[in-house]
């Protein structure tokens, strides 16, 4: 049962962390999109004479469109990503694998209503069924529940059929080769059932909708809260798609085409010359300004106030780790670094900070701002808020940021002298047994590199800075207790032989902001913003994939 539970746990981990590549690309987009619909739009070029340049309007206007990039072939792009980020070997063909099988699916589920008669002209047809243009074939919408059930399930047979032997006569289509072949098999015959059991299954989905709908401002709040409190264990980013891209985070009509998933309709809307209707605006505050209250007020104003609670002969030490903190919030949208900073030391802190985002999401639907997007930085409120004029009244975010930033430096401050919090520059002076300790194993691992330096430089080249890879993969137990190494936007994610040998104190010294050890097996290590860097340099001396 407990092995279950681990294998149960890793998996729901590493679906996690493959949202992160297709996200990534989505954000990227909706700046794109964001820029060039609203420097394209009347409204902005009635203002500034200039724009209205056949050149300037082409340029805004290719970039709108490259925005529509992610927005159009989105759950194609999680159907890929999914197998891709799971796979551990040969991770090409798993994705190839996500795409034939996908493909698969939307020709099969048109083949069955083709069969049975059904005409996808008619309205009630369409309303059914959900039928849409998938890829260019008529099938079922199934969104991002769809995509996920390919990747899983192409992820599953990668595994299973990746050595796949076959008879001599056949053997040109075994191995890598039998993967596609397979996953186009299997995923047409699960294409069959589709329309049979989709009607009821999204007539849930809606209702789950239609309830947090019903819940008016404080479905909003109850989100931001929920991904606050996930977000330890990595499992937010599924909460997060479930928004973003199903009915759950609601649904409506954009310029004539039933759309699905709060962020889905942000951008349908952002390539829609009509005004938002009450479905577009409820579905957005589920997005991007919820979180600004504490990320660009909130969360710098915590860190000041550690600045002004650590010891003064500290404070040097610690300033650049809080301001670099405070850059990835502010201009990354990323909060790991310094949420992880009083996670571990107050986690009842923690849980009012959620509750503070949350409110931060009530406030902002309450007041009717309307700038969406993803990450709720400051690159999201200049080019959905202030870019797109003073209907999304953006210049609300300021004033709210600044309560937020007044809320949470004085309640940290009174926490931590309250309480005596030990954080950062407030930790007791370490034990000098356990420094020197420390340093001697430090230079047992220089020692013994030594033999090996010709492996382990490339390591430390790719690691810049302060973050040392050779210690830090000594920090974990070494090659051998280390299974599986991957990373998501601030962590290392890993499954371990034994989470005691992994030494907590050793890699807070060496620059990790935290540990988190979520069983027997699974630990991540919360780097930052170099983490990718981090795990390229330890990926180059274990032998995983």
């Amino acid at each position: 049962m407990q092995k279950t539970k681990a294998a149960l746990w890793e998996f729901l981990q590493g679906l996690g962390k493959t949202f992160m590549l297709p996200v990534a690309l989505l954000a990227f987009c909706g700046i794109m999109l964001g820029i060039g619909s609203s420097l394209s739009s009347d409204a902005v070029t009635d203002n500034v004479a200039f724009l209205k340049g056949e050149g300037w309007h082409l340029v805004f206007t290719w970039m709108a469109n490259t925005g529509l990039v992610a927005f159009t072939f989105l759950p194609v792009l999680f159907a890929m990503a999914i197998p891709l980020g799971l796979a551990r070997e040969d991770k090409g063909v798993a994705a190839f694998s996500g795409f034939v099988g996908f493909a698969a699916m939307n020709l099969a589920v048109n083949f069955y209503l083709t069969a049975k008669g059904v005409d996808f002209e008619d309205e009630k047809a369409i309303e059914h069924y959900g039928i849409a243009d998938v890829l260019g074939v008529q099938s079922i919408d199934t969104g991002l529940l769809g995509a996920v059930a390919v990747g899983i399930v192409v992820s599953l047979l990668h595994t299973r059929f990746r050595t796949q032997r076959m008879p001599d006569a056949l053997a040109f289509f075994g191995g890598l080769r039998f993967v596609p072949i397979v996953s186009a098999l299997v995923l047409s015959v699960l294409g069959l059932l589709i329309p049979l059991v989709w009607p009821t299954f999204n007539g849930w989905i809606t209702a789950v909708g239609r309830g947090i709908g019903h819940t008016g401002v404080f479905g909003p709040f109850f989100f931001g809260m929920g991904e606050v409190l996930l977000r330890p264990i990595g499992l937010h980013h599924i909460l997060v798609a479930m928004f973003r891209f199903t009915d759950v985070g609601g649904s409506g009509a954009v310029c004539g085409d039933h759309v699905s998933g709060a962020l889905n309709m942000f951008y349908a809307q952002l390539d829609c010359s009509a005004a938002p209707t009450s479905a577009v605006t409820d579905a957005t505050h589920f997005l991007s300004q919820g979180k600004m209250a504490a990320y660009l007020g909130g969360l710098p104003g915590a860190a000041l106030a550690m600045y002004h609670c650590a010891q003064r002969r500290m404070r040097p030490e610690i300033k650049a780790l809080l301001v670099s903190g405070v850059v990835a919030c502010v201009v990354g949208g990323i909060t790991e670094p310094l949420e992880f900073l009083f996670l571990f030391v107050a986690p009842w802190l923690y849980a009012i900070h959620a509750v503070l985002v949350g409110l931060g999401f009530l406030t902002a639907a309450v007041l009717g701002v309307f700038i969406g997007n993803t990450d709720g930085n400051v690159i999201d409120w200049l080019v959905f808020g202030v870019l797109q004029g003073s209907t999304t009244k953006w210049y609300l975010v300021p004033v709210i940021a600044a309560v937020w930033f007044a809320v949470y430096y004085f309640l940290f401050r009174w926490a931590i002298r309250r309480f005596d919090l030990k954080t950062p520059g407030r930790e007791d002076d370490p034990d000098e047994g356990a420094e020197k300790g420390a340093e001697r194993r430090d230079e047992e691992a220089g020692t013994a590199a030594e033999g090996s330096a010709v492996e382990q430089a490339p390591a430390r080249e790719l690691v810049a800075g302060k973050y040392d890879a050779v210690a830090i993969l000594d920090a974990i137990g070494g090659a051998g207790n280390i299974r599986t190494l991957d990373n998501c936007i601030t962590r290392l994610r890993m499954t371990v032989e034994d989470t005691g040998r992994v030494d907590e104190a050793r890699l807070k010294k060496l620059g990790a902001v935290g540990v988190v050890k979520l069983d027997a097996h699974n630990v991540q290590v919360i780097i930052g913003p170099q983490v990718q860097s981090v795990k390229d340099a330890i990926a180059t001396m274990i032998p995983v994939g």
